[in-house]
């Protein structure tokens, strides 16, 4: 009786054919350069991640899980739209911290998808969508109501003379240099340049447990965002975790991470609302394989950073909804795409008027039935017209039209990760059948093959026609007097931007 009873609820809560008596809650958690073999739980031997392994022992695991670009600020821009970076035009590369674009007011995001229907929303860590004159492109301005976090990456900014491990342990490497260092933002105001590395984390964690308890205090539905900047170099971690892995400072790192994971699942747990939360796991573009046993590992997979081979675009993912989503693995193939369908469908929200990239994925979620999605693009750092998607993928079959390494991933013995395997067209393309093959070892080149070329490349014809790229936000440039500086008046910069915390 109790299944039965079970499954009539799910159903009305999939269907909306009725409404539930309470929305579900959202945690979306997104790592920062994460491999796809980095967790213990995608097979890692040494990677202590006690909670993300719980997280994937009690929910549904993904094997063939993908981002839309190898790098972070598009890989970001579609994870939150639905839409592939194209679009929005956060391409070529990343953004800086004078960069003048960000991602545009007028895209749709997650956040504001769930506040029309009441949620309230915050994100704590890594936003580098832009920030822009008078802070036109922070969290604040793009549905969330609250907002502590670096607006960028934490190595954009001088990083030498920084503690990145207790008790005073240098930060590895230098870091981006005549820039300012890198400032603690809470909403639109810095309270803390250079931020503090070894309290972070901390600090971090307990506004997430802040923002959750009042959410519940008020009963509201929430929406949290929490991309994290580990385990992207330069890797750090605070006194709780400073040594603790065997795996050295990206272990550490790593642990952190897993750390604050686990005092949100405690805090959702406290609050009485775990089972009515929706935690979804997956990080946003593969491993620094430059950083060498300092950067992160991506498993079987070929390459990593800032390629369009598996290891740049195919990430470990997780959900878990406990007695909604049963433990196990799903094969199906998915995409940081489908992130946003899926939670408007699931808090009955309309999904934005424009063309959208991303499918439902709650048969997968609840049925572990298959995708709607039969399809993964893969365009490189610095898409273009003239060439657009590098790779597609098909059911199990990938095609390589063009190929390139990467200074990101440099250090592997296979040279064509490397930043000197220049640009190569195919023709015909590569294929690998990435079901018997996901290390793309083996080109299948006998005739007969062609059939699917074929219709690989009919997708792709089809794909590229609906394709309109948006102007490019990152093309336009850098204002060096944009950059963020808690004393905005002071000179001579950046040395004089230093603030100490109120938090």
């Amino acid at each position: 009786m109790m299944d039965l009873m079970c499954i009539i609820a799910l159903f009305a809560l999939i269907t909306a054919q009725c409404a539930p008596a309470s929305p579900p809650n959202f945690v979306l958690l997104f790592a920062d350069d994460l491999g796809y073999g980095d967790l213990g739980c995608f097979g890692h031997p040494s990677s202590l991640t006690p909670n993300l392994n719980r997280l994937a022992a009690q929910g549904l695991r993904f094997t063939d899980f993908y981002v839309t670009s190898p790098v972070c600020s598009p890989s970001r821009a579609a994870l939150l739209t639905g839409r592939y970076q194209t679009r929005s035009g956060i391409y070529p590369g990343v953004f800086y911290p004078g960069s003048r674009g960000g991602l545009p007011l007028n895209e749709t995001t997650i956040a504001e998808v769930l506040k029309s229907q009441g949620y309230t929303t915050a994100m704590v860590g890594k936003w580098h969508l832009g920030v822009g004159l008078n802070s036109t492109y922070l969290p604040t301005r793009q549905g969330f109501d609250k907002y502590l976090g670096i607006p960028y990456s934490h190595d954009q900014g001088p990083c030498q003379n920084l503690t990145c491990f207790p008790p005073d342990v240098k930060c590895f490497g230098l870091c981006d240099q005549g820039v300012v260092t890198v400032p603690l933002m809470f909403n639109e105001i810095i309270e803390q340049q250079p931020a503090d590395f070894l309290q972070l984390e901390k600090t971090y964690s307990k506004f997430a447990s802040q923002f959750i308890n009042v959410a519940v205090q008020n009963k509201s539905p929430f929406f949290l965002y929490y991309p994290s900047h580990h385990t992207h170099y330069p890797q750090y971690a605070g006194a709780d975790y400073a040594g603790k892995s065997p795996r050295g400072p990206f272990g550490d790192a790593l642990m952190e991470f897993d750390g604050t994971v686990g005092q949100i699942l405690k805090t959702l747990e406290e609050t009485g609302v775990i089972n009515n939360t929706l935690i979804f796991f997956t990080g946003d573009n593969g491993p620094e394989l430059m950083r060498k046993s300092r950067g992160g590992n991506a498993g079987l997979m070929k390459c990593g950073k800032g390629t369009t081979y598996e290891g740049g675009m195919r990430e470990p993912a997780i959900a878990y909804w406990p007695g909604l989503i049963q433990p196990g693995v799903t094969r199906a193939l998915a995409s940081s795409l489908d992130i946003l369908p899926t939670f408007a469908k699931l808090a009955g929200a309309p999904l934005p008027k424009v063309q959208l990239d991303g499918v439902d994925m709650t048969d997968i979620l609840f049925n572990k039935g298959p995708s709607q999605r039969q399809t993964i693009f893969y365009y490189p750092v610095d898409p273009s017209e003239k060439y657009s998607v590098f790779a597609v993928r098909w059911k199990n079959f990938k095609a390589h039209y063009y190929t390139r390494g990467a200074a990101h991933s440099e250090s592997t013995p296979d040279n064509d990760c490397s930043l000197l395997s220049f640009f190569k067209h195919h023709d015909p393309p590569l294929l690998f059948n990435l079901e018997a093959d996901p290390s793309e070892n083996y080109n299948l080149d006998g005739t007969e093959w062609d059939p699917v070329r074929k219709e690989i490349q009919t997708i792709k014809e089809q794909f590229e026609a609906s394709m309109v790229f948006g102007e490019s936000e990152i093309s336009k440039g850098i204002d060096s007097a944009l950059e963020p500086c808690c004393t905005p008046s002071c000179t001579p910069k950046p040395q004089c931007c230093h603030c100490t915390s109120a938090l």
